[in-house]
């Protein structure tokens, strides 16, 4: 006979508060565990592997750009008991990991080339709003937000619609991997003020903190997306043997 768990043990073997635990059968991030007579609740070994993923999906906390949501889908589909849907949610986890550390590695480097000087390019991209926002995978919306919020100035062509230049993607791509760092846009518009007004300038002093200059904070997401990673991995092959061990019957 499989061993139980009581509400209290399982939160000792997880260790997270016994709050916590009813917390996720609230939110629907574990099966929903029977009870006994008395109306304690009945946990199994299902549930620990449950919140073992749990725990790996949100150890993470500061990405956005839909990675978050993603974990969340994960997790509940794992309490669901719909492995398959799952191992696919956290395939597409992985590649979009994979797809914002190469977004961060590209920001750091258009700084680096701000702060030496260096060209930006031959200057003959010209594209409209829509390609812009599909060329950096972002929503028209998005894009029309940043704008709003004094952190690009574009430009117009006589009749009136706006076009975006190399150095305009550039900037947007820094912009894209901050908000993915979980920045606030009045963080992001004093980073790029003090970038944009002299490349020499202490960017940390510009925000009052120690290390919120863009290339810190976009070596503090790749160190985020790393572990984030790392997690997928793990979280890929905890359903692949619960979907062996459980298959569509999982006690409950």
């Amino acid at each position: 006979m499989e061993r139980t768990y009581s509400t209290s043990e399982i939160a000792g073997i997880i260790g997270i508060h016994p709050n916590t635990v009813r917390l996720y059968e609230q939110l629907c991030l574990i099966t929903a565990p029977e009870r006994k007579p008395n109306g304690y609740r009945i946990f199994t070994n299902l549930h620990l592997d449950q919140f073992t993923n749990a725990r790996l999906a949100f150890q993470v906390e500061i990405l956005q750009n839909g990675l978050r949501r993603l974990a969340v889908d994960i997790v509940k589909a794992t309490a669901a008991c719909d492995f398959d849907k799952a191992i696919h949610l956290s395939e597409t986890y992985c590649r979009q990991i994979e797809t914002e550390t190469g977004h961060a590695e590209e920001a750091i480097e258009i700084v680096k080339d701000m702060l030496a000087g260096r060209n930006e390019g031959n200057g003959t991209l010209c594209l409209g709003r829509s390609q812009t926002a599909a060329y950096l995978g972002i929503t028209i919306d998005t894009l029309r937000n940043w704008e709003l919020n004094g952190l690009l100035r574009t430009k117009r062509h006589k009749n009136g619609y706006r076009f975006y230049t190399e150095t305009d993607i550039r900037r947007l791509k820094i912009i894209r991997s901050l908000r993915c760092a979980n920045y606030s846009l009045t963080a992001i518009l004093r980073m790029l003020t003090a970038l944009s007004h002299d490349p020499d300038t202490d960017i940390r002093s510009a925000i009052d903190a120690a290390d919120e200059s863009v290339i810190t904070a976009c070596d503090n997401l790749l160190s985020s997306l790393s572990l984030a990673g790392k997690n997928a991995d793990r979280i890929l092959r905890n359903l692949r043997s619960m979907k062996e061990k459980y298959g569509s019957n999982p006690p409950l």
